[in-house]
């Protein structure tokens, strides 16, 4: 399965309009949980089963409300029986019919 994750925080405690610190300690999350993933300049995609990507994703969660009252969380979710390595499968199933390689 893909998850496409979006999330921060949507009331600051600080003045900046950047979520860069708050993204960085989602992705923190992610990377330590060993599961694989993709970051993006507006999201990031984690590969992984139901239960173990849904656990990584509570749990950045909870970090950030530590600090947040309030978080933006979008979850967009490819679940295909029997599908491996998504991630970067369907990047290269396009290039395969495009017949190059596309700009990552």
């Amino acid at each position: 399965m893909l998850f496409q994750l979006t999330m921060f925080p949507s009331a600051k405690s600080s003045r900046t309009a950047s979520s860069s610190s708050a993204v960085a300690e989602v992705l923190d999350v992610i990377d330590r949980s060993g599961l694989p993933y993709r970051l993006g300049p507006m999201s990031t995609t984690i590969e992984g089963e139901w239960t173990k990507v849904m656990g990584v994703i509570n749990k950045a969660r909870l970090r950030l409300r530590r600090k947040y009252p309030r978080l933006y969380i979008s979850i967009t979710i490819d679940d295909r029986i029997g599908a491996k390595k998504r991630l970067t499968g369907k990047i290269q199933s396009v290039e395969r019919k495009l017949g190059r390689e596309v700009n990552k």
